[in-house]
């Protein structure tokens, strides 16, 4: 893992980002400036087709951007060498859809990013079991997805993506499968793992009542950040 050069080092800093489709007739991102520090907790927010999603994905390294910057601990991601092992040890990802693979079971599932790892077998299922724990799906390691409910799909992704131990987490619309009263569960559960592990968050949401409970939102429109406020 790349350290810091100071503690007051950026995890994240994006200088003019910029993400076009279909040979430039599609804007996705035009221009976008921020900085994210380690231990940060920040909603982005915005109606939909405003770039949230998009920004979502080059931050994980699952796109590259078209223009401008995007630094991690001030090296160039785009240019890493190694996306696919920042992917796997340096991010968490926590999908609206879950993502959950349906032939495994919950304790298999949480177990994927970390075959990424040298760790043993023993290692990967011990680990797996100590964070559905954590999630509170001690009872549910070996049910497949479709034996559970939304709500406890959504916490197996959420045991995954913190596997690798993670410095950054990246959340799209992570509550936009669920009832209200899951909803309000998984975003209680995400807000007190990311103060009791101290690590960066990101949260994308349409929802300004879930960005609430950010410390910094930034809003976005037309592929621009046009806010940068704390609630």
């Amino acid at each position: 893992m790349i350290q810091p050069a100071t503690s007051d080092a950026p995890l994240l800093e994006a200088k003019s980002l910029t993400r076009e489709f279909d040979e430039g007739q599609v804007k996705a991102l035009r221009g976008v400036d921020f900085s994210i520090r380690e231990g940060e907790f920040v909603a982005i927010t915005g109606p939909s087709g405003c770039g949230k999603s998009t920004l979502l994905q080059l931050l994980g390294a699952l796109d590259r951007p078209t223009a401008g910057s995007l630094l991690y601990r001030g090296e160039s991601l785009p240019d890493r060498p190694d996306l696919a092992r920042y992917r796997a040890h340096e991010v968490g990802f926590i999908f609206q859809a879950f993502c959950l693979l349906p032939t495994f079971t919950a304790a298999e599932n949480v177990q994927m990013p970390m075959f990424e790892t040298d760790r043993s077998a023993s290692e990967r299922r011990e680990r797996a079991v100590e964070l559905l724990k954590l999630v509170g799906l001690e009872h549910r390691l070996k049910h497949f997805p479709s034996k559970l409910s939304g709500g406890e799909r959504q916490r197996v992704a959420i045991a995954r993506s913190l596997a690798n131990d993670p410095s950054l987490l990246l959340a799209d619309e992570p509550t936009g499968n669920l009832d209200s009263e899951n909803a309000h569960s998984i975003l209680e559960l995400l807000v007190r793992l990311q103060q009791e592990r101290g690590r960066a968050m990101v949260l994308v949401t349409h929802d300004a009542t879930i960005a609430q409970h950010a410390k910094r939102i930034l809003r976005m429109l037309d592929g621009r950040i046009v806010s940068d406020q704390k609630p």
